[in-house]
């Protein structure tokens, strides 16, 4: 251990009170932070699941140039078999085939246009939210033939109950007319609005028929076991698709599937971290009052080490790393005491008053639980460890400008 931080480690407990005193503040802004930013971290991938579940998945393998002109013909061929081939490939993720068109349904009484995906029904639970939503009737049977769901607001434009038939009308692959008669099963509510009105579902081998498509789809859906874990597949998933030759499908994953949903995410993170910094600032204040008072009960010792030949850029280091110990003490307790408070969370959850209720009426889970990622857990005291060390170079600067004889005059 170097000569200054020796000194620097004793000068802390010159005044032991008011060292803890500092300490603490940093610790409790610590733990709040790691707290407050893993639960942040939290809701916003439970957030990302359930609208990405709802529809898009984690990430998404097509035609290239799907996504952008989202046309009949872009097709990817044998679907289903391909989906089969990545399940086995990669057994840790969820992988659904999907077909989408546009159509018009025709009750008795009115005709609404719609989205209509062609899903396997088989996949579907483990893969969608949608399964979990049905407030009538039925999901989709593997067994079924014609059968239908749609949303809780499209079934009330077009006056459609359970047992209800609905004509579909639409453009097959080729060109020709598509036509079917098709039962409603079963009506889900998502609590979303755009997928409540405009979508429903049917089997996809029904909706290969229904549109000339054989055995082709659109879009092959894969859930990565966590979020976090997005991008690793994506790049697993290409390599794959390029070891087989296939260079006509691209891979996309969430942020590019739905960059409005990331936007929010990161509106949201910037207000967040404007109350965060509040905090911080405070924190940062504490220890330039603590480090101030040293260095003015000090200004007589700093005169006579500087009069027998201690450098001022010396004394302005020891100063700067009294606060740097400071604040790695305030990190050090501060994350592990955080972890340990969001780890609690992650395994037991947080309920909050009536959130059960509006986690079962949208198929929520009915507590939220803190993210533990890494990034999550440090984040906060860094910047705490930053903002203290920096409050340090005022002091530490005006020992620059000390001298000896009016330093040694000082009471």
């Amino acid at each position: 251990m170097s000569v200054t931080l020796t000194l620097a480690w004793r000068n802390l407990w010159r005044h032991k009170r008011r060292s803890w005193l500092t300490i603490g503040a940093m610790v409790f802004s610590n733990v709040l932070l790691v707290f407050m930013i893993t639960l942040q971290f939290g809701s916003y991938e439970m957030m990302i699941n359930n609208t990405l579940r709802a529809f898009s998945g984690h990430i998404q393998i097509a035609q290239v140039s799907y996504q952008e002109q989202q046309k009949m013909r872009l097709t990817v061929p044998q679907v289903a078999e391909l989906a089969r081939q990545l399940q086995a490939r990669f057994p840790g993720i969820e992988v659904a085939p999907r077909a989408l068109t546009f159509v018009l349904a025709a009750s008795e009484d009115r005709s609404f246009g719609l989205q209509l995906a062609g899903v396997d029904a088989a996949r579907e639970p483990s893969m969608s939210t949608i399964p979990g939503l049905m407030v009538e009737g039925r999901y989709l049977s593997a067994a079924g033939a014609n059968e239908i769901v749609l949303g809780s607001v499209l079934a009330r434009n077009l006056k459609v109950t359970v047992g209800d038939e609905i004509t579909l009308l639409g453009t097959g692959v080729d060109g020709s007319l598509a036509a079917a008669v098709v039962s409603v099963s079963g009506i889900f509510d998502s609590g979303l609005a755009d997928i409540d009105r405009s979508l429903a579902q049917i089997l996809l081998r029904d909706f290969q028929s229904l549109f000339a498509m054989q055995d082709r789809g659109h879009a092959i859906l894969v859930n990565a076991p966590d979020i976090a874990q997005t991008n690793f597949y994506q790049a697993e998933i290409k390599g794959w698709l390029s070891s087989r030759g296939v260079s006509d499908l691209e891979v996309l994953n969430w942020e590019q599937l739905n960059p409005g949903l990331r936007q929010a995410i990161q509106s949201d993170m910037a207000s967040a971290w404007f109350m965060y910094m509040v905090l911080i600032v405070l924190v940062a204040f504490s220890a330039l009052n603590t480090q101030l008072m040293s260095v003015l009960e000090r200004t007589r010792e700093f005169g006579i080490m500087s009069a027998v030949g201690v450098r001022t850029s010396t004394l302005g280091r020891l100063v700067l790393l009294e606060s740097t110990v400071l604040a790695a003490l305030g990190l050090l307790l501060g994350c592990a005491l955080g972890a340990l408070v969001a780890l609690y969370f992650r395994v037991n959850g947080l309920s909050l008053p009536g959130m059960a209720e509006m986690a079962a009426q949208y198929n929520l889970p009915p507590k939220m639980y803190p993210s533990l990622q890494p990034m999550a857990i440090l984040l906060g005291p860094l910047v705490v460890f930053m903002g203290c060390v920096s409050s340090a170079l005022y002091p530490a600067l005006k020992l620059t400008a000390l001298t000896p004889v009016s330093a040694m005059r000082a009471v």
